[in-house]
Parts: structure tokens; C-alpha cells; sequence
């Protein structure tokens, strides 16, 4: 990213979901017909960046007994059937242009797998597309590719009766796989742990073969995964709990299955918010996140809450769609829908730009974001808008975001309507900033709740700041015609803003 506003700004001059092409994909519906669960997203927003505009699940075990019997589970039949006809009415409700359904192991493998498919077409109009392991690793990394542009790494998607692997470099999906390494499979191998160990290990072995070395980042995607990494979070009293983007090492995995065995299961998935089916399947789900990550080697380990449904979605855009940051898309979505003058947030990134001149790129994205939503709470109570404002952005649905960076957001937007950020939620996430950054976030905050008392209509006549760090001064040129805004009130913020740059503030105002 150019440190040079203008063409900064540029390269954002008209909003993603304002395209026709993107307005086709303003509300999806996705249905995924897995082994362990069927479940309806709905897709909303933001083409690049959705909300989850409706989310169910129904835990139907359809892979139960497969091994033994062949087909699908006849209990889990039924459910799946009831769950898909609800799904069906729902999609006609919400005015969707039809659903577009997938299966994957359980269905592709059962003898009745096309009698159960054709008895959903004919009971619901519903269309199952039934995709095998090559295809299921190709959509998972799609989603994982829809919350990260250009990832790299290694992406591991487990369901329950299979696990895919798939590589990712530069953006693109390259070698995948598909095995048998799903919990639900694993109930039925025989020889008790000992045996199920070396089933693990050959399987894993053959998949080494076939991938090769994938020394890079570990994406973990699916239910099972992130049912581990909430009891993770659980055991190491994490403060933040957001699942996407959350990073475990090999040595947390081993703490937190010692971590399992050691506490009663009841009370642990209580405490973790674990549903009693998944929580059945999580001590043989870790067994094989052990063996992938003593065969592979993974650098570090990333939590993906985008998996194969979100693959569906980044199958349906575009390639310039793509090629946009969901955060920033994300963000302008919600300035256009809920700021007081949507578009200020562009002038006001303009006006502040000069404070950051020697920012990394990846600083000058958070700030662009920060600008964008800087006015989307102000329906809130003044009282609590600064917290209102803080808790929206880290626990949002939000794309691109490392953990820290969710935090560093939410600061600058406290920032934003209070000086102090002492005896607020932030002091429970301060641990995940650095002082330096915790201080670039107030710097942040106080520009934009300065630069916020100069709206107009004309934006391109806010004035002008000029910031010296080795003279530590800082400078405000304001046109004649914008000095009547420059109150008691903009000047306290103007002062406040040069004491967290430890500047000496100076105003100016020229013709």
C-alpha cells in the first residue's frame, strides 16, 4: 500500500458492493450437507466481506455406522430431511434465488446416497451437489482464501467421516487430498487407541506422500477444530473469544488434550460452550491434530472459522471482487449503511494521513478502517458509545484481522469518543497490544475525534496538519471559510491530540 492518500484512496474510489455483479451476491444461501451436521448460511453485506445474515445447524450424524452398514445413518436421515425441508421454506421466506447445496463425505460414500438426494429434490426442490474429497479440500481453502488474500500454508479441513488437506500459495489452491481421518470413521476402527494410533499414522503417512513438505501455516477448518481451540482458549484463560484467526502451537495442542483427559467432559464443554455430540468427537479429533502436526511440522496454527461454505460464496465472485480487502470492504459497508454522512470516513483518512506518514503499510490498512467506522455507533448512548464502539469492533464478524490487530482497531475507535481508556473493557485485552501500540491507538483515536469537529459539506476544505516528530511540533492550517468550527471544544481536542504526540500545537489560519 503507497504511502500517498490520494492514490491510497484511489484504489477504494467506489464501493465493491455498489457493483452490479456484487449486488448478485448481496444474500446467498449455502446449504452443507456433511457427515456430522447439515447447516443453512445465509450471506449478507458486503460482497467480499459478509455478515452471516442466518446461521442454523442441526447435528444429524449421517456418517454414524457407515463403516458397518454402508449406508446413511437412518436416524440421521430423517433429521437431515426435516432439516433440509425447513431450510427450503426458510430460503423462500427470506426471497433467496434458490440455495445452492453441497455434500460431502457421508453422502458421497452411502449406497443411498443418490435415493437420499433424489428424496430432498423431489420433497423440497432442493438440488444436492455431491463433490468428492478433491473438490471439498478445493472450496475449504476457497474459504479460507475469503477471510485471508494471498494466505499461504497448508489448509486442514476435518468433518466427520473424512479430513482433506489442501495447499494454498499466493492466493491459489494447488495439490489436495482427501482420507478416511473423520471422528465418526475413527469410532469404527478396530484395536482400541493402539489401533486407531496406527491407522492415524499410515494415514497420515500416505498423505505426507502425496503433499509433500508443508512447513508453512497450519489452517485448521471445521467444527471438531474449533471446538479444541475453544477448550484451549478455556484452559489458558484467554481473554478474547473469537475463534477465526486464533493461533495455537504444537505445544498448546498436546496441554490442551492433557487438559481434556484430565477434566469431566460434562462440565468442560458447559464451561466452553460445546455442544454434547461435538464434544463426543473431541478426543479423537485431537488424537489426529497430534499426528498432523508431529508428520507435517506447521511453522504455526491458525483457527479458520471460513471453510467450505464461505468457498462456496468465493466461488460465485469475481475475480476483482477477489482481489478487494474484505476488512476494508467490510468496513465501508457498514460506514454506508450506518454512519451519520457516509463517505466522510475517506476525508477524514486524508486529513489524518499526515500524522503516519512512516507507517507500515499494514498500520495505514488498520487506520483506513478505523476512519471508515469511526461514526457507526453513534446511535449509541454517549455514555457508553466508547465501550459500545470497542466491543462491536473486536468481537465482529471481520475478515483479515490477526487478534491483536481486532484489539488495536477496537482501541482506536474507543479512542475515538474518550481520552483514557482506564476502566473499560480494553484493560481485559491489554495483553494482546504492546505499549508502543497501545499509544498509537490513542494517537489514532484522538485524530479522528478531532478531525470528526470539522465535517462540511466541503471535505476537501478540512485544513490541513503537519506533524514534526524530531521538533515536536504540530501544526493546523485552517482555510478562513472553516474557522468558525474551530471552537472551545475542537481546540481541546486539538491540544489533547498534540499531548499524545507530545507535541507543541500550533493553528494557523490562511486564505
Amino acid at each position: 500500500m503507497p504511502n500517498d492518500p490520494q492514490q491510497d484512496i484511489s484504489l477504494f474510489e467506489r464501493p465493491i458492493f455498489e457493483d452490479l455483479e456484487a449486488r448478485a451476491l448481496s444474500r446467498v444461501g449455502v446449504v452443507d450437507v456433511g457427515s456430522n451436521s447439515v447447516r443453512l448460511v445465509v450471506f449478507d453485506g458486503a460482497a467480499r466481506s459478509p455478515a452471516y445474515f442466518y446461521n442454523e445447524k442441526i447435528m444429524c450424524a449421517l456418517g454414524a455406522g457407515i463403516a458397518d452398514t454402508g449406508m446413511l445413518n437412518p436416524k440421521g436421515r430423517e433429521r437431515a430431511l426435516a432439516a433440509l425441508s425447513r431450510f427450503a421454506r426458510l430460503a423462500d421466506s427470506m426471497r433467496l434465488n434458490g440455495l445452492t447445496a453441497v455434500a460431502t463425505a457421508a453422502v458421497r460414500e452411502a449406497t443411498d446416497g443418490p435415493d437420499f438426494c433424489a428424496e430432498v429434490l423431489a420433497k423440497t426442490g432442493v438440488h444436492i451437489h455431491v463433490i468428492d474429497g478433491a473438490e471439498e479440500a478445493r472450496l475449504s481453502a476457497q474459504g479460507v482464501l475469503t477471510g485471508w488474500p494471498g494466505a499461504y500454508g497448508l489448509i486442514c479441513d476435518i468433518g466427520g467421516a473424512s479430513m482433506e488437506l489442501a495447499e494454498i500459495n499466493d492466493g491459489q489452491v494447488g495439490k489436495r487430498v482427501t482420507s478416511s481421518l473423520g471422528p465418526l470413521k475413527l469410532r469404527d476402527v478396530k484395536g482400541g487407541k493402539k489401533g486407531r494410533r496406527a491407522f492415524i499414522n499410515d494415514t497420515l503417512d500416505d498423505l505426507y506422500q502425496q503433499m509433500g513438505n508443508q512447513r508453512n501455516r497450519l489452517f485448521l477448518v471445521g467444527g471438531s477444530w474449533r471446538a479444541i481451540a475453544r477448550i484451549d482458549m478455556e484452559r489458558r484463560g484467554y481473554p478474547l473469544k473469537v475463534l477465526h484467526e486464533y493461533r495455537m502451537t504444537a505445544t498448546s495442542v498436546r496441554d490442551t488434550a492433557r487438559y481434556i483427559q484430565e477434566h469431566d467432559p460434562d462440565a468442560l464443554r458447559a464451561r466452553c460452550g460445546v455442544s454434547s455430540s461435538r464434544m463426543a468427537l473431541v478426543p479423537l479429533a485431537i488424537e489426529v491434530l497430534k499426528g498432523v502436526l508431529r508428520r507435517f511440522k506447521p511453522h504455526d496454527i491458525a483457527i479458520s472459522s471460513y471453510g467450505i461454505r464461505e468457498g462456496v460464496l468465493y466461488e460465485q465472485m469475481p475475480d476483482r471482487i477477489r482481489e478487494r480487502d474484505p476488512l476494508i470492504e467490510a468496513c465501508r459497508f457498514m460506514e454506508a449503511k450506518d454512519a451519520r454522512i457516509p463517505g466522510f470516513g475517506k476525508s477524514l483518512y486524508k486529513f489524518i494521513f499526515p500524522l503516519f506518514k512512516s507507517a507500515k503499510p499494514e498500520q495505514l490498512r488498520l487506520i483506513k478502517a478505523a476512519c471508515y467506522l469511526h461514526d457507526v455507533s453513534w446511535r449509541a448512548h454517549p455514555d457508553y458509545r466508547a465501550e459500545t464502539v470497542f466491543d462491536s469492533t473486536t468481537r465482529a464478524n471481520l475478515g483479515g484481522l490477526k487478534h491483536a490487530e481486532r484489539v488495536f482497531l477496537g482501541l482506536s475507535l474507543l479512542h475515538r469518543y474518550r481520552n483514557k481508556a482506564e476502566g473499560t473493557r480494553f484493560e481485559d485485552l491489554a495483553q494482546l497490544l504492546s505499549e508502543k501500540e497501545r499509544h498509537q491507538a490513542e494517537v489514532i483515536g484522538k485524530a479522528m475525534r478531532f478531525g470528526a469537529m470539522l465535517w462540511q459539506q466541503d471535505r476537501d476544505n478540512m485544513g490541513t496538519l503537519k506533524y514534526h516528530p524530531k521538533k515536536a511540533e504540530l501544526h493546523l492550517k485552517l482555510p478562513t471559510s472553516t474557522g468558525p468550527l474551530y471552537g472551545e471544544v475542537a481546540e481541546a481536542r486539538f491540544n489533547a491530540l498534540a499531548g499524545a504526540l507530545g507535541a507543541t500545537p500550533t493553528v494557523r489560519l490562511k486564505d
